[in-house]
């Protein structure tokens, strides 16, 4: 599933070709994605310049007068600006024509992403409950240990919960926990105030340089620009379980926290 550094990159790829905009035409092929697109949705778009990409969570806003669509990819979504008129494939779902000759295309195999829309002035409800951008002055130490305080859950779950800190995906909690030396299997409310700083700070890093470089390559994503991400060959831990340990040379371990595969080293996380 494209997480918030792949998110970000698409979002990043295709805001210089729609902002400032027209809309001209919406063509929908497959209203039937996680749920229904709006049969409005059209009238909301078309005609309308496009003010704004933005980005909460997973969830990228394409901002008109009005409101915004609320566009996610889902499982193995992807979104790229093609010629208006290139020849549609099977999975190809929606296009959002513009004024420039250009379109974005949403292609989502196994439609698990939505096309939604906010009107303005209010927040949708998939939008109400998430918690602070990670990389934002908000999710900082003191926060993280309100969160942690007293809790049982393991530091991994808590951190991958979008109601308290929205974006933090399996691929990059498994990388930032091993930056910070913290197993991830440990209670929440057991991890000092010192660590959790720490751990702060490695989320903050191991996203921001996810996303500068694009976000990682798995399965079907690829950027705004269709180009894939190349983050995968810094991971440390995530996908090596029975691997060595890049920095001690242990055998990486694998359990299932939540339901999600987690990788760490038995000795450099305590």
């Amino acid at each position: 599933m494209p997480e918030l550094p792949e998110v970000e990159t698409s979002r990043a790829g295709i805001a210089p070709h729609l902002v400032g905009h027209r809309v001209a035409r919406l063509v929908i092929r497959q209203p039937q994605l996680r749920w229904p697109i709006p049969a409005n949705l059209a009238l909301c778009l078309e005609g309308k310049v496009i003010r704004s990409v933005a980005r909460r969570g997973k969830y990228i806003l394409i901002s008109v007068e009005g409101g915004a669509a609320l566009l996610h990819l889902g499982m193995s979504g992807s979104v790229r600006i093609l010629p208006a008129g290139a020849p549609a494939a099977k999975h190809d779902h929606v296009d959002l024509v513009l004024d420039t000759g250009s379109m974005l295309r949403l292609t989502d195999p196994r439609r698990f992403g939505a096309l939604l829309w906010q009107p303005e002035n209010e927040l949708h409800s998939l939008l109400a409950s998430l918690g602070p951008e990670p990389l934002s002055d908000e999710f900082n130490a003191e926060y993280l240990q309100t969160c942690c305080k007293g809790r049982k859950t393991a530091i991994k779950t808590l951190i991958m919960n979008s109601q308290l800190v929205v974006g933090v995906g399996n691929i990059y909690a498994n990388e930032a926990l091993f930056q910070a030396g913290i197993d991830p299997r440990r209670a929440a409310g057991r991890v000092s105030a010192q660590r959790l700083e720490q751990l702060v700070i490695c989320i903050k890093q191991v996203l921001a340089r996810a996303i500068e470089q694009g976000g990682t390559t798995l399965r079907d994503f690829v950027g705004g620009d269709g180009k894939p991400g190349y983050f995968k060959q810094e991971l440390h831990v995530y996908g090596r379980a029975g691997e060595l340990c890049h920095s001690c040379g242990s055998i990486l371990k694998e359990v299932r926290l939540g339901q999600r595969s987690t990788v760490y080293c038995p000795s450099c996380q305590r």
